[in-house]
């Protein structure tokens, strides 16, 4: 699919990319990592043409056709629908022929094409993607001037994926999601058929779309295969390895250089001395494993408070007199609190976050809290705010004037920001360093309690388990609102569900949420199909409590077939294992050299027999689970 050989760009004289050599086959996800400016989106407007290189060979497969997601959100009056329909030029441009043309021989070649191109469906693909991604039937015949920039950056990426692209260059595409979105993105991009390159922060996105990872580092890009915890595994072990050797040929050299200095002026022994230093000369000096230095956070640990820091009871708030947009909201927090709150954008997050940091009163009910509450708010709006010509010392400092410059710095080198990063201004910062000032700013005091609404969208990955294992060393109560899955396992233990102008708990992980979701948009497919109403066209009135009672009925009855289902899974797993295996030693060039063309082709055969297995289990698979889905229907 994509071949780049000896790949070379540089910025102001700068090398940002050193002779990168890559090769990646047809239908393989890989995802491309590396540290904030090591050069990923460089590398994707190279593949995509935006960039022109300094040097070195991009090569794409014949008729391959590439999807980019633009870089500026779409506008107008056009609808939501109507502009991802938009994207698909050549079934515009056939439907405008076919009601043109009166040529029976063109009609016919017309005709054929937009059967090819599955034009029949494209309505009906659209409007799910721009569903999965959380349009609302009404809101996908919008215009696109009625939503903000971050809803229309989803439009755009919805246009992409409904172009169907043999080869996806994906550039962070959660940052405009949140949870709900993202995991249904997370879904699309495992059955996606074409070739994937992701590059993303998020760990579950790159544990579960990707087969194998890209690392981008110093300017180099090495592959490995698996997904993310087998490359961070895999890398662990290779630096332990390569400290060990470092450290056994220091040893070996201090030997050999304690010989040479013992005995080099005895004569018995000067041949001895002479023949051990050539053998230290040809040995070379030793290089040691440089690490890059990890990011850390230090959230200051507050005094104790009795509970509860937060009461609220029958609350109602919003943002307009008479129109709330929670109700009857009854909320505790105490400060061994670790919540996350969930729901689609739009429902009310952010609003619920709000009242929480005092930036909005309720309109009715009652909240008490603690008089000497201190709370730390954070949210993505609020790098706005800085002052982009002073710097982080000049901002810390103004919240310490009192406060000699040594201890103002020790703050500032609490979130990393230490010697010269200090005195850069936040106009140079980039989106992960001016975050990471709102944390120090925001903890100054040492809050009881932290509010961080989507703090992870310009963090890199290292940054946000720097963070994860702040919030978790953290003594206070933590409010979090993420799209990171993996942050809000790792920190939170109690989830709150904020939906349909409500807030109650939702029992259960984050896995069976995203199950829970999942089931909820078949349910919905299936109310689509079949008109979703009864009788008069009134929804149909439900009986909650005998509907789980049947559909626990229904899965004790099916649990021979799930078992069926899980057995065909492992079995997939192992071959799909099998499958990235073979995919790697593929994107070494050297085997497509004349020399290695027997090893290529019986690579090659057992890669197609793996595919043609995988095939027929996966058919299995299939139909086993329509089986059990029908069951438990």
């Amino acid at each position: 699919m994509l071949q780049i050989t000896d790949l070379t760009y540089r910025i102001g004289g700068r090398v940002i990319l050193d002779q990168v050599s890559l090769t990646i086959p047809d239908g393989h996800k890989v995802g491309l990592i590396g540290r904030n400016g090591a050069g990923k989106s460089t590398l994707l407007k190279l593949i995509s043409g935006d960039l022109a290189t300094d040097g070195g060979d991009i090569r794409l497969s014949k008729r391959a056709r590439m999807g980019v997601v633009s870089q500026e959100a779409p506008a107008g009056a056009r609808s939501l629908l109507e502009t991802v329909l938009a994207a698909d030029t050549e079934r515009a441009d056939l439907l405008a022929e076919a009601e043109t043309t009166t040529d029976p021989h063109r009609i016919a070649e017309v005709h054929t094409r937009l059967a090819d191109i599955d034009a029949h469906t494209a309505e009906a693909r659209a409007a799910a993607i721009l569903s999965g991604l959380g349009f609302d039937g009404d809101a996908q015949q919008r215009p696109c001037d009625d939503f903000s920039g971050g809803w229309r950056m989803r439009v755009a990426l919805a246009a992409t994926l409904f172009l169907r692209p043999d080869l996806l260059l994906l550039d962070e595409p959660t940052n405009h999601l949140d949870l709900e979105a993202t995991i249904w993105l997370e879904n699309y991009l495992i059955n996606y058929p074409g070739t994937i390159i992701l590059i993303s922060h998020d760990r579950d996105l790159l544990n579960r779309v990707v087969k194998s990872i890209a690392h981008l580092h110093d300017g180099t890009v090495t592959l490995y295969g698996g997904n993310y915890d087998k490359f961070a595994k895999t890398r662990r072990e290779q630096m332990e390895l390569a400290s060990k050797h470092y450290e056994k040929q220091i040893a070996q050299q201090k030997h050999l250089q304690s010989f040479i200095d013992r005995f080099r002026a005895k004569a018995s022994k000067a041949k001895q001395a002479q023949s051990r230093v050539k053998m230290l000369e040809k040995m070379g000096p030793a290089i040691p494993v440089v690490e890059d230095r990890g990011i850390s956070f230090d959230f200051p640990s507050p005094k104790e408070l009795p509970p509860p820091l937060i009461n609220i009871h029958e609350g109602d708030v919003g943002y307009e007199e008479g129109k709330p947009v929670l109700r009857n909201i009854s909320l505790r927090i105490d400060m061994d609190d670790r919540i996350a709150l969930l729901g689609a954008n739009g429902n009310g997050k952010s609003t619920l976050a709000k009242l929480l940091a005092n930036r909005l009163t309720l309109m009715s009910g009652e909240k008490h809290a603690s008089n000497k509450l201190r709370i730390g708010y954070f949210a993505q709006h609020q790098t706005d705010e800085l002052r982009g010509d002073e710097t982080p010392y000049q901002h810390m400092a103004s919240l310490m004037p009192d406060v000699i410059e040594h201890k103002v710095r020790a703050q500032l080198g609490r979130f990393a920001f230490e010697g010269q990063k200090g005195d850069t201004k936040v106009k140079d910062l980039s989106g992960g360093e001016k975050a990471r000032l709102l944390f120090a700013l925001m903890t100054l005091d040492a809050p009881h309690m932290l509010i961080l609404d989507e703090p992870t969208n310009h963090l890199d990955i290292d940054s946000r388990d720097a963070l994860n294992h702040a919030l978790n060393a953290y003594e206070g109560a933590v409010i979090i609102i993420s799209h990171d899955p993996y942050l809000i396992e790792a920190c939170a233990d109690r989830l709150v569900l904020v939906a349909d102008g409500t807030v109650k708990s939702f029992d259960g992980d984050v896995a069976e949420y995203r199950q829970y979701l999942l089931d909820r948009a078949r349910m919905e497919r299936r109310a689509n199909k079949n008109g979703g109403e009864e009788g008069n066209g009134k929804p149909a009135k439900r009986d909650r409590k005998a509907e789980r009672q049947q559909a626990a009925e229904k899965r004790k009855i099916a649990a021979p077939i799930k078992r069926e289902v899980e057995k065909l899974e492992k079995q997939m797993e192992k071959l799909s294992e099998r499958k990235a295996g073979i995919e790697e030693k593929m994107a070494d060039p050297t085997l497509y050299e004349d020399a290695n063309a027997q090893k290529l082709a019986d690579i090659q055969k057992e890669l197609g027999q793996i595919e043609n297995d995988l095939a027929m289990i996966e058919q299995k698979w299939l139909d086993k689970q329509e089986e059990y889905d029908a069951m438990v229907a």
